[in-house]
């Protein structure tokens, strides 16, 4: 069972909001529309975040599932960035380099729009047995 846990933080710069999902197919589309929910009420431009998120939720729901563990969604944005993380509790999956999926693949573009979205994006493992993949999109230029 999914707790909605929800933090919110507001500095003089800096915001910060985390939420636990289910690691399930409708947690990771609630991902995404909490992440734009937020961004909207902080004023920032989420079209970019909302793309970058889905796909961070969709890979946690399908490949950093455990049963009974779910995600963890995490946003903070200072005034020049905007840093996304998603927290599963599969370590030993790590992403893998991006690259372009056959033109029948059904899946396997999900890397390659973070890529493209995000400025600057990784992985951070632990503590184990979780993994954070994490991306950062500059507000500057949105």
């Amino acid at each position: 069972m999914s707790h909605d846990i929800r933090t919110h933080e507001v500095a003089a710069d800096t915001r910060k909001f985390s939420m636990l999902l289910p690691s399930t197919r409708k947690g990771a589309q609630r991902a995404r529309r909490v992440a734009v929910a937020q961004l909207a009420q902080w004023r920032l431009p989420y079209e970019a975040a909302e793309h970058v998120v889905a796909e961070l939720a969709a890979n946690a729901a399908l490949h950093g599932r455990l049963p009974g563990r779910d995600f963890r969604l995490a946003l903070s944005a200072t005034g020049t960035r905007l840093r996304i993380e998603v927290t599963d509790a599969r370590a030993e999956r790590l992403p893998g380099v991006p690259r372009p999926a056959g033109d029948d693949a059904e899946s396997g573009r999900g890397l390659l729009l973070v890529d493209a979205l995000a400025d600057r994006w990784g992985v951070t493992s632990g503590p184990y047995p979780a993994k954070t993949v994490w991306a950062e999109v500059d507000l500057t230029r949105r």
